[in-house]
């Protein structure tokens, strides 16, 4: 959809906020607020994979981890339980602090309500724009994140977590990821899941 001014007012109020990530990354010689560079990557990856996304959508993918250091993991019990309350508690934490930034900047209720149920996750595999916005996620991930994470923990970890991530994804979404830019290494774990 074509870009439109109040939507690159969001992001700006999106990247400002994320601007206070203590926790910074460095990408092609330049340091970012992690959570700045996370959205960019995010918006980046739809726009490949869906050039035609709502603005819902757009919003959701550019704030999908708003603020997210205010709710360290540490917070909660280092088990499968807490992490899923954590997980639980930052889907509640982005709507609101996504829905405070779109509605100080004049976005209707619908809209902002599509955000936060996308934000929610809900209805993964059954709302068209709930998966898109997860396999979105699951591609940044690997193509970002997933070999770091893949060098700090046991291979027998890595894989579980591939294939709960393979799971996750559509097909559409699963074919994008085998296009990704993946070093060997990343790849033969890829392969080594898919076989598992």
């Amino acid at each position: 959809m074509a870009t439109t001014n109040k939507l690159l007012l969001a992001f700006k109020h999106f990247d400002e906020a994320n601007t206070q990530d203590p926790n910074t990354e460095i990408y092609e010689g330049t340091t970012y607020p992690k959570e700045v560079l996370y959205g960019k990557r995010m918006t980046e990856r739809l726009n490949e994979f869906n050039a035609n996304a709502s603005e819902a959508l757009l919003l959701t993918a550019r704030c999908q981890h708003i603020c997210r250091w205010e709710i360290p993991r540490e917070s909660y019990e280092m088990n499968r339980e807490g992490y899923l309350r954590w997980r639980q508690e930052l889907k509640k934490f982005h709507a609101k602090k996504a829905a405070d930034i779109l509605k100080k900047i004049g976005y209707n209720d619908d809209t902002i309500n599509n955000v936060k149920f996308l934000l929610e996750k809900k209805q993964l595999k059954k709302n068209e724009e709930t998966q898109t916005l997860e396999d979105v996620i699951c591609l940044v991930f690997l193509e970002f994140y997933f070999e770091p994470f893949a060098h700090k923990h046991l291979e027998i970890k890595t894989i579980d977590i591939l294939q709960k991530t393979w799971r996750k994804m559509s097909v559409k979404g699963q074919e994008a990821a085998l296009k990704l830019p993946l070093s060997i290494f990343s790849l033969d774990l890829i392969n080594k899941a898919l076989k598992s």
